[in-house]
């Protein structure tokens, strides 16, 4: 008897486990990419028209918005499914008032819970801060500066094949050399589709340090070095991202350099 008591609680207790670790890792959840994906549009574009409104911005209606999202939650060696504070949705629109980065979308970042409700906040270049002046001058509320949505969880988790390249950047603020007098820089793939490649080259003055390339997965980073040590008496180093895979820079970053090299 003894025994199958001890039996039957072991398997009430790996059943149990397993329930838990499928919850932790999104499991059969009804959060899903593409729920979201539907959702976020549709509650910013009904929110931005109220701020249109606001600051007396013409023409601009939720359907006039043509939003649209791409969503993902903890990169890309995680699947996309579950409640969590770590999802990152891309989402583009159209405001002549308001144009879009080269990159063609605005990150907003969301915390979702288990009951398809989130809160979503994004770019302040892009949505305003907290506080903005209407057209009749007063201090109001900005309702895109950080809002709160919900989507049925029965709705439709057909993918919506929505997709944005990744955003490769340069994330050094100087350079520092190593001590074969060489610059590094150290570079970011964003949230996106297919990560980020292409070639860095690395000048000092009329100086050619050398080309580097990369291949990176999306929301990563990379450092690469040039072969060429600087010259004597450099003071910044400018690097030009030239990628085959996501989009970069429209210019070139130049870097202050640092340790005795300036």
């Amino acid at each position: 008897m003894r025994r199958s008591v001890t039996a039957l609680i072991t398997a009430v207790l790996v059943v149990v486990g397993l329930g838990i670790a499928a919850f932790a890792t999104g499991g059969d959840s009804t959060i899903t990419r593409a729920r979201i994906e539907r959702s976020l549009p549709q509650t910013f574009s009904n929110l931005y028209a109220q701020q249109a409104t606001l600051l007396g911005h013409q023409g601009v209606t939720p359907d006039s918005l043509q939003a649209t999202a791409m969503c993902d939650k903890h990169g890309p060696d995680v699947t996309d499914v579950g409640p969590g504070g770590d999802w990152i949705c891309l989402m583009s629109w159209k405001d002549p008032n308001v144009p879009m980065p080269p990159e063609g979308y605005g990150k907003f970042e969301l915390n979702v819970h288990s009951n398809g409700c989130y809160t979503a906040s994004g770019s302040t270049k892009l949505t305003g801060y907290l506080m903005i002046t209407d057209k009749r001058g007063r201090e109001v509320t900005n309702p895109v500066f950080e809002f709160d949505g919900c989507f049925d969880p029965s709705s439709d988790d057909t993918p919506t094949g929505n997709s944005f390249p990744s955003l490769v950047s340069i994330t050094s603020t100087s350079v520092t050399p190593d001590q074969q007098g060489r610059a590094s820089v150290q570079l970011g793939c964003g949230t996106g589709a297919d990560g980020c490649a292409g070639t860095v080259v690395a000048k000092a003055g009329a100086t050619v340090l050398g080309t580097q390339s990369f291949d990176m997965k999306e929301e990563s980073t990379k450092i690469l070095t040039f072969p060429t040590p600087l010259p004597a008496g450099t003071k910044e180093v400018a690097y030009t991202v030239t990628p085959s895979t996501g989009v970069g820079p429209s210019s070139p970053s130049t870097l202050p350099v640092q340790n005795g090299q300036s």
